[in-house]
């Protein structure tokens, strides 16, 4: 699985959210500190759940890192966040 839908799959499984995108932006990163060939190194996520209204934004992004774990987060040079309700 690439890891642009594990990102989707764990995020959707822990938010059940009422709007995800996952884009892969690694393209426009290389040359970059942290771009591999293949891609997969930098992603931009779009997410809003009913959960997140009472969450300050350093809470949210707690949350969405402990969703994905330790390990996918260690496979990803950088994770651009946009959460909300």
């Amino acid at each position: 699985m690439r890891i642009c839908e594990e990102i989707e799959t764990r995020l959707r499984a822990a938010f059940r959210p009422t709007e995800l995108q996952v884009e892969d932006d690694s393209e426009s990163h290389r040359g970059h500190s942290g771009w591999r060939e293949g891609g997969e190194t930098h992603f931009n996520v779009r997410l809003r759940a009913p959960e997140f209204a009472t969450m300050s934004r350093v809470a949210r992004h707690r949350a969405v890192h402990a969703a994905l774990g330790p390990e996918l987060v260690g496979r990803i040079h950088a994770l651009a966040l946009d959460i909300g309700a």
